[in-house]
């Protein structure tokens, strides 16, 4: 099929700024020329006059990015289109890093002007980003108010259910009139990257789990009621080693990934990531690290904000990130790319990432806490415009789409999540999986989870915030980008409505079917079960290095080859089965019970409104890996 840019709609939110005439500020922020210009997309969904609760503290510094205008955009667009499309005369045909810049990146004097514009301006400027998107500056707010003419304010809203103070402008944000069409965006002013949550499950140790089963039905509690059939119900799992993992995937000898490196993108960093990684490989069937094998890139001038970003939740998402992605291609590098804080510090991490060029395949197990629409529309520019950037140098991104399902429980209403949205990105959904002894497949179904209680000899559904839903992959239909080309004459009209959909395609994330992790905690190693989308991301991330190996070459954008593959794809339906467990996983946007008792979960029942189905599936995009996968991606 013919692959075209995703959306036009993309490719002029990567262009030139739709600067407009700002109306004149009572404050003197505008002269009476009115020589400033208004930054659409500035101020986020959530910072509405009713949720101000005051103006914010003049005199704290914040560390901003400005961000600066591609060349030439849509041609941009349409190269990363051309380079990853199978079939096209441009395939394969990656950019390096330099050459990206030299053709798309701002001029060395649209630089100095901006640079020099905020010097002047009373703010501190720092570095440049190597592919001159971005300018990193400092200043108190008041500063900042001042040259970027506006005013910001203090808001109250909810993230994953919290009550958050966060600061965004309260108008629009202007910058000179000579520089329209120069500045893009300014990252930093509102606090829309702070909703960022890391998207796995709360770890949980085997031992815990009463009688948990180490195989699909190896442990069964016949004490409590049966309601599904010999062989369909089973104890919740201990979590799959390493070799069953590999083994779910059908990978052989040869898959090892070698010659690749994948990058992973999260923020803080773990003492013993790569000890922990080889550790845990001893006991789970798989190749230790080699030395070397594993490096970390980390911020300059250490962390920050570590007990407000729940840091030790961060460390097991690395941990997860690492062995998940070696477990499927144990001889490729592993490069870590560390943000010094959840609190707007990871997309500084994914720009390093992405000019350095090094990794191959990127996985990001995170994405934004209240869905897409919250996330002011100038932080999704600055992400989409980097993975832009991505695809033309053969970079492949995989990106976990949320455990929430449709975020209704969270946000009140469907919502898909960003940035697995982007068009840019492949978008990994989630599966339930059981193995038998021999790590054959018995139950192979979408993972969305509805939670019973035991109930007067009986299973009760619970009831929650949003019914009796307890966790499940991300999906549905983008409220802001249209429908790409690879994913027409796929995705039915009546799930996308002409916009892109989700996810692309899916990978064991159900923490009930789970992962076994091995992490030091407070100087004890164990092993822990982990699940959500941020376990399927990293598995994908591995079967792409797996096919570069085969393939000799990066594979870049992924998603035109898996929307073409007519070999190696699992198509996913809805199973009759489910696990009994002593305890309820908690995720966001899930009311579970927290206390020990008998509970039973349901698998795939639609608990909201997703599920799994014949073809393209909002919970599993196209299907899942499926023996022969690796070969198939590698010939597109």
């Amino acid at each position: 099929m013919r692959f075209s840019p995703p959306t036009a709609a993309l490719a002029a939110a990567l262009a030139l700024s739709s600067a407009v005439a700002a109306p004149a500020i009572a404050d003197g922020t505008h002269d009476a020329s009115n020589d400033r210009s208004a930054l659409s997309g500035s101020i986020p969904a959530w910072a509405t006059p009713s949720t101000k609760i005051s103006d914010a503290d003049t005199s704290d510094v914040r560390q901003v990015q400005v961000a600066l205008s591609l060349r030439d955009p849509g041609g941009a667009a349409r190269l990363a289109s051309e380079v990853s499309r199978p079939g096209s005369g441009q395939r394969g045909h990656f950019l390096s890093a330099a050459q990206f810049t030299d053709r798309f990146g701002p001029t060395d004097d649209s630089v100095h002007q901006v640079r020099e514009w905020l010097a002047h301006a009373g703010l501190t400027v720092k570095d440049t980003s190597t592919n001159r998107m971005f300018v990193n500056v400092e200043g108190t707010t008041g500063d900042l108010e001042r040259a970027f003419g506006t005013h910001l304010a203090s808001y109250r809203t909810k993230i994953s259910g919290s009550a958050r103070t966060l600061t965004a402008p309260e108008n629009p944000i202007t910058i000179p009139r000579a520089l329209h069409g120069v500045v893009s965006a300014v990252i930093g002013l509102d606090d829309s990257r702070n909703t960022i949550r890391p998207q796995h499950t709360a770890p949980h140790a085997p031992t815990a789990e009463q009688h948990c089963a180490r195989w699909w039905g190896e442990q069964n509690n016949t004490d409590v009621p049966q309601k599904y059939p010999s062989g369909a119900q089973s104890n919740s799992l201990c979590g799959y080693t390493g070799t069953s993992l590999r083994a779910m995937y059908s990978l052989g000898s040869g898959d090892q990934g070698s010659g690749t490196t994948i990058g992973i993108v999260g923020a803080y960093n773990g003492n013993s990531v790569a000890q922990d990684a080889s550790r845990a490989a001893s006991q789970t069937g798989i190749p230790q690290m080699k030395p070397g094998q594993y490096t970390a890139v980390l911020p300059d001038g250490g962390f920050t904000d570590q007990q407000k970003c729940d840091a030790d939740g961060w460390a097991g998402e690395q941990a997860l990130d690492v062995q998940s992605s070696h477990a499927i291609a144990p001889n490729a590098n592993i490069r870590y790319y560390a943000a010094k804080t959840c609190l707007g510090g990871l997309y500084d991490a994914v720009v390093k990432a992405v000019n350095e060029n090094t990794a191959d395949v990127l996985s990001f197990s995170w994405g934004n806490a209240d869905g897409e629409r919250s996330m002011a529309p100038a932080v999704r520019d600055q992400f989409n415009s980097i993975a832009l950037q991505a695809a033309i140098q053969g970079q492949s991104i995989a990106v976990s789409t949320g455990d929430a399902g449709t975020n209704a429980g969270i946000t009140g209403s469907a919502t898909a999540s960003f940035p697995s949205s982007s068009p840019w990105v492949t978008a990994v959904g989630g599966t339930t999986v059981g193995l038998d002894q021999q790590n054959k497949p018995l139950v192979v179904t979408g993972w969305e989870n509805a939670g019973n209680t035991l109930s007067g000899g009986k299973w009760v559904p619970q009831r929650n915030t949003d019914g009796s839903f307890a966790g499940g992959a991300g999906g549905g239909a983008s409220a802001l980008y249209d429908a790409p080309d690879w994913q027409k004459g796929v995705v039915p009209d009546s799930a996308s409505h002409g916009h892109r959909a989700v996810p692309d395609i899916a990978a064991l994330a159900d923490s009930y079917t789970g992962f076994l992790v091995g992490q030091t905690r407070q100087g004890q190693f164990g092993l822990y079960s982990f699940g959500g989308t941020s376990l399927a991301a990293p598995v994908v991330a591995g079967l792409a290095a797996d096919a570069q190996q085969v393939r000799g070459a990066r594979g870049g954008l992924l998603t035109p080859s898996l929307y073409a593959l007519r070999a190696g794809i699992k198509d996913v339906a809805p199973v009759k089965a489910g696990v009994f467990t002593p305890a309820m996983h908690t995720l966001p946007g899930t009311g579970v019970p927290s206390q020990q008792g008998q509970y039973l979960v349901d698998f795939d029942t639609r608990p909201q409104t997703l599920q799994s189905g014949p073809g393209w599936d909002n919970v599993t995009g196209v299907g899942t890996p499926d023996r022969g996968f690796v070969e198939a991606l590698a010939a597109k």
